[in-house]
């Protein structure tokens, strides 16, 4: 990656003094969290507390793409001249939008997200052909999006029915994640709440895959990230260090009134599949870029060389 130029409004100095859950009891609109958190209620007595995320978090990053290439669409469509004719521009040229969802809804006025909220037949069957079909446009999504099946059975029983699933997706329906209706780390740190708060509901240790968001800012801090510097996580759970690297950085720049600056080159390391997953949705979701690896760091660590490019073993 080259300069970066300015930011957004999360990387600045305020990313200490926000909080996530802010939610005002006279303010109608629900605050990010207690939507993701009525998503979960939704599935909730389908699975164990700890499981929901594997379930509702692709979902929420699946919602956040698809809402996020709509915005690209329209902005397509008003030199277009029609969304129609946008859909079909991208489908033939798909280096014009970062992730191409290959989901086209039958009136192009409506979001692509209305595809998934449509379904109505063999919903988890569906459901997971679709997050597939995402992956296979988007190669480096493999593995990330695709991960859970959303018609999985245990002894001839659906893990989540196609009842539960249809309130999971209206749930996540209920609000828009595109570029202009949340910011992008608002979305993260949401992220970072359900991990935790599934954490706490399995009676398990945030800890194996979240370090507190206190802890992760202080820990960014005394690093003193500079421009272009490397950081890596030899066990980087969901990520959440390494990001808080780039905010701490984005912080100080901006206090330096410098617009333009290279950003951290990022590596990691996690050996859980599911927290791994993670890890890259939390940086996707960040608009960051970085190399994170799947693996036993004191077995077959990824990263030996000098230049910190991935060792295949």
């Amino acid at each position: 990656m080259g300069e970066r130029s300015g930011r957004t409004a999360w990387q600045n100095s305020s990313i200490f003094r926000n909080e996530i859950f802010m939610a005002n009891s006279n303010n109608t609109d629900k605050s990010l969290e207690q939507w993701l958190w009525d998503a979960a209620c939704s599935i909730r007595g389908a699975k164990e507390a700890a499981k929901y995320k594997d379930f509702i978090l692709p979902l929420v990053f699946t919602k956040r793409l698809c809402d996020v290439y709509d915005d690209e669409l329209n902005r397509i469509a008003k030199e277009m001249g029609g969304r129609a004719k946008a859909f079909q521009l991208v489908k033939h040229d798909k280096k014009l939008v970062r992730f191409y969802i290959p989901l086209e809804p039958a009136d192009p006025q409506e979001p692509v997200w209305s595809v998934i909220r449509k379904l109505a037949n063999n919903i988890g069957q569906e459901l997971t052909t679709y997050l597939i079909e995402i992956a296979k446009a988007n190669p480096q999504l493999g593995g990330i999006i695709d991960r859970v099946d959303f018609n999985a059975t245990t002894h001839g029983q659906r893990d989540i029915s196609d009842d539960r699933l249809s309130a999971l997706i209206e749930q996540m329906s209920l609000k828009r994640l595109g570029l202009s209706d949340v910011e992008a780390d608002i979305i993260g740190r949401s992220y970072e709440y359900l991990i935790r708060k599934f954490a706490e509901g399995g009676g398990q240790s945030a800890g194996e895959f979240y370090t507190p968001k206190e802890v992760g800012l202080i820990m960014a801090h005394i690093l003193e990230p500079e421009p272009g510097m490397e950081v890596y996580d030899p066990c980087c759970g969901s990520g959440g260090l390494l990001i808080k690297c780039q905010m701490a950085l984005d912080e100080q720049m901006n206090l330096r009134s410098r617009k333009n600056y290279a950003p951290l080159k990022i590596y990691g390391q996690e050996y859980t599949a599911t927290t791994w997953a993670m890890a890259n949705m939390n940086m996707i979701i960040h608009d960051l870029e970085g190399v994170i690896e799947i693996g036993d760091t004191f077995k077959n660590p990824k990263f030996r060389g000098g230049d910190r490019r991935p060792v295949r073993s």
